[in-house]
């Protein structure tokens, strides 16, 4: 890490920079520390690409779209303002070198242990990442992140934002321009063809085969880079030094077309029946010598603030965002001079367009909102539900009590001959209505419910929660896709909630939605069922039957809805204390 120069803002939004980690084809990368202490990673977007409003519009979605993915194997994109004059995008810093640094100075090639670990944090990281719908189109060494842990992938799904200043009308890269790293690219992006899935473990196989040999599989650009792309695109990979158990996966990830190439969970399965897999286990999987760089890296992260540049706790700094208070005051805290030429009031960088605090300052699109309280849509949403099964219960009683008395009948006559038919009658049909209006006023109730629930995951994780706060509360009165939408939105809002990728205790939301859709399906065949137009009391014996099962799975669906209800808003008000 080098430090800032003096063209270097101090701020990009509420992260405050430490110092520069390098820069790329897309721009510079700073180390940052969020308001709260995080050590972030901050990459900003060059001038030139930020004033074409295709790139802002693809960086803007697939900013979107990187937010959604989570795991262990990644790091995860945090924040973004993909409006600023200078668009920007923060992701969790990773305390590691780079791949290609521990095989380039550190270390060089891997030992078999070594190369095992990272092949299966690599394919989980692209399990990960698939699963969000994105292709990663840039994995190469400098984009993996080594840690104590195992390695880390970084950047994917942004390098899709570049192929709009590459491609051409029709979708397809413009003659001679590139789009991925020479000597890790696959030949469907050598030849400007659209990438899948498949092009990642293409990818794939040149990281591993460089991680064994030191040497990248299709050799280097010395010959130009022309050279470099027909390699890949039409010769055999060299994989001479790969050790033997590897070289049969590795080649399998190289071939030329996509639809022969294996899937992660192939080569998954392909590692664990690897002789000597289960050796390669134990104990730490990496060398010595890298591992004793990581040390260093780490002091040298914990070192990596100037006392010389702290301010004092709240004072504002000209030209860019809010200080955060973590970091305490180095010189008595006073009144903060106005810069020659500044206007009092609310002030923005010409850069990053972060706003100094004050009534006018315009919070980040994707900044956390505050939560919104939920304790009183939850109480009077399970109040209601609350009555909606006291009175699918009292209408079970009432149908019991006729199904007792037709079975006194024989099976050739008319339901009518029971005693008081008019008044079971009478009382079934009120319960029938009541239930109704129970559940118009629980249904009303729950989708603002809902609609609130999905705000605050969103506030707790923003941009990775399917579709929008309108689909949260319309999908319901959607015919057909009321069966799938909602349940991927509560997915997505327990997860956030939760606060851990695979949601902790899904159980709940699946039981939920299983019963419902009983309950749903129960509910329409009871309503074109009425046991008293029946003509003969056996086939009103069976509507009574059929609306017992309906009432019996109606109670216990309602009662875990109120259970969910009651547990998912009591985790997002925890949530907002941590957070408050």
């Amino acid at each position: 890490m080098n430090g800032l120069e003096p063209g270097d803002p101090e701020w990009i939004g509420t992260y405050r920079l430490l110092g520069r980690l390098g820069e790329g084809g897309m721009g510079r990368v700073y180390l940052a520390r969020s308001d709260r202490g995080r050590t972030v990673a901050v990459k900003t977007v060059r001038e030139e690409l930020a004033r074409q409003p295709d790139f802002r519009r693809r960086f803007a979605q697939e900013v979107k779209a990187a937010q959604r993915v989570g795991g262990e194997w990644t790091a995860p994109v945090l924040d973004a303002d993909t409006q600023a004059p200078t668009p920007w995008v923060a992701t969790g810093y990773v305390a590691g070198p780079s791949l290609a640094e521990v095989v380039d100075q550190q270390y060089g090639p891997l030992p078999p242990a070594s190369l095992r670990v990272l092949a299966v944090g690599l394919l989980r990281a692209l399990q990960t990442i698939h699963g969000a719908g994105l292709v990663h189109r840039d994995l190469k060494p400098s984009n993996i992140l080594v840690t104590i842990d195992g390695p880390r992938v970084i950047d994917f799904g942004i390098a899709r934002a570049l192929d709009v200043s590459t491609q051409s009308a029709d979708g397809f890269t413009r003659t001679g321009a590139v789009v991925g790293s020479p000597g890790f690219m696959s030949p469907e992006q050598v030849r400007g063809e659209k990438v899948s899935y498949a092009s990642d473990i293409f990818c794939l196989g040149a990281v591993l085969a460089y991680a064994a040999t030191g040497r990248m599989p299709f050799g280097t650009d010395e010959g130009g880079m022309h050279s470099l792309l027909f390699r890949i695109a039409t010769e055999e990979a060299d994989l001479s030094g790969v050790p033997e158990p590897w070289q049969g996966l590795v080649a399998s990830c190289l071939v030329k077309d996509p639809d022969k190439r294996p899937t992660p969970d192939e080569l998954l399965t392909s590692i664990e029946d690897m002789e000597g897999a289960d050796a390669a286990r134990g104990g730490a999987w990496l060398p010595g010598e890298v591992l004793a760089e990581l040390g260093r890296h780490a002091v040298q992260l914990l070192d990596s603030e100037d006392p010389e540049k702290r301010v004092p706790v709240g004072a504002p700094v000209a030209g860019f965002g809010p200080p955060p208070t973590a970091y305490g005051p180095s010189t008595p805290p006073g009144p903060v001079p106005t810069p020659f030429g500044a206007q009092p009031g609310p002030q923005r960088s010409p850069a990053y367009a972060t706003p100094v605090p004050g009534p006018a300052a315009t919070p980040s699109p994707y900044a956390r909102r505050p939560m919104r309280p939920l304790r009183g849509l939850a109480l009077t949403l399970n109040a209601l539900l609350g009555v909606y099964a006291f009175l699918l219960l009292a209408r079970g009683a009432v149908l019991g009590q006729v199904l007792v008395q037709l079975g006194d009948l024989d099976s050739d006559e008319s339901p009518r001959a029971i005693e008081r038919f008019d008044d079971w009658v009478l009382a079934s049909d009120l319960l029938s209505g009541l239930n109704g209006l129970a559940i118009m006023g629980a249904a009303g109730m729950w989708v603002c419910w809902f609609r609130h629930t999905w705000l605050n995951a969103d506030a707790l994780a923003p941009g990775r929660i399917r579709y929008g706060p309108g689909l949260a509360a319309g999908a319901w009165f959607i015919p057909v896709a009321n069966f799938y939408l909602p349940k991927q939105i509560a997915n997505d809002i327990w997860t956030a909630t939760t606060g851990r990728a695979k949601g902790a205790g899904r159980w709940l939301v699946h039981t939920w939605w299983w019963l419902w859709l009983a309950h749903f399906v129960t509910f329409m065949n009871d309503s074109f069922q009425v046991w008293n137009e029946d003509k003969l009391v056996e086939d009103a014996r069976e509507s009574v039957i059929n609306s017992q099962g309906a009432n019996v799975v109606g109670i216990v669906s309602t009662v875990l809805a109120m259970v969910l209800v009651s547990r998912l808003t009591s985790l997002q008000r925890a949530r907002a204390a941590q957070t408050a």
